[in-house]
């Protein structure tokens, strides 16, 4: 393994099948520069597009899928999408795919992008789950348009902001509570009257719901970890990780 491979990338702790390949990747090992550096893959967030053009073809040389990833416009929604029609970035949150070679993609810089597969290895999708996106059911729309029994799906929860770390308003908490009561124990009193938001057990609640029942991942914290994470809340002007899936 490449020292840049070892240092850029995260390979998901999960047991999907061979022909499955995931990644998240670090803010470690590209071109960019302050506030960006160095291996921001977003278009647009104000860094130097021939950055992040050579951030991206680093990328692609050293994981070499064949196709280019399928990036996408991320509005904080539950829009999913086939993978294989995204020729240029496109609105929607969450994208999957059966055709090979075909990465499907998001970035985050808190937010939580959740990876999930087929047991067999037939199909795999990504999912970008900000807190409003959770809210309005990305994860649900990102299952249901994979039309696999839900017990056949692995996830895997990537990179986020944690637990201790997530501080939101009541309005964040109401929401998740307006859609089932038992959300309440992922929130607990910050010191600074708000509330602390466990992103990642709030995905868990979702997929098990759904059904999902082999969930892995969920141990970082993008903002406690700067030399490692790009965070938006921490830094608010700065980069965006990328994790991907594709099929071999």
């Amino acid at each position: 393994m490449s020292e840049w491979r070892r240092q850029s990338l995260l390979f998901p702790d999960w047991p999907a099948p061979a022909r499955v390949r995931a990644f998240s990747t670090t803010r470690l090992g590209g071109v960019s520069a302050s506030p960006y550096d160095s291996l921001n893959l977003a278009e647009h967030v104000g860094d130097d597009p021939a950055h992040v053009a050579e951030n991206r073809r680093r990328l692609a040389q050293m994981l070499g899928y064949a196709a280019e990833p399928a990036w996408l416009d991320q509005v904080h929604g539950a829009r999913v999408i086939n993978a294989g029609m995204v020729r240029e970035p496109v609105a929607a949150d969450a994208a999957w795919t059966r055709t090979p070679g075909q990465p499907c993609v998001v970035m985050t810089a808190d937010c939580l992008p959740v990876l999930l597969c087929d047991r067999d290895g037939t199909m795999v999708a990504a999912a970008h789950g900000g807190w409003r996106g959770l809210a309005q059911g990305v994860i649900a729309a990102t299952v249901a348009s994979m039309k696999v029994p839900p017990a056949e799906l692995l996830a895997w929860l990537g990179p986020a902001i944690g637990p201790a770390a997530f501080e939101v308003g009541e309005e964040v908490r109401a929401a998740f509570l307006a859609l089932e009561v038992g959300n309440a124990g992922c929130f607990r009193p910050s010191p600074a009257g708000r509330w602390l938001a466990d992103l990642y057990e709030l995905a868990r609640r979702q997929l098990r719901a759904l059904g999902v029942s082999a969930i892995y991942g969920g141990a970082y914290c993008t903002f406690s970890e700067p030399e490692r994470f790009f965070s938006y809340r921490r830094e608010n002007q700065t980069g965006r990780m990328a994790t991907l899936i594709w099929l071999d």
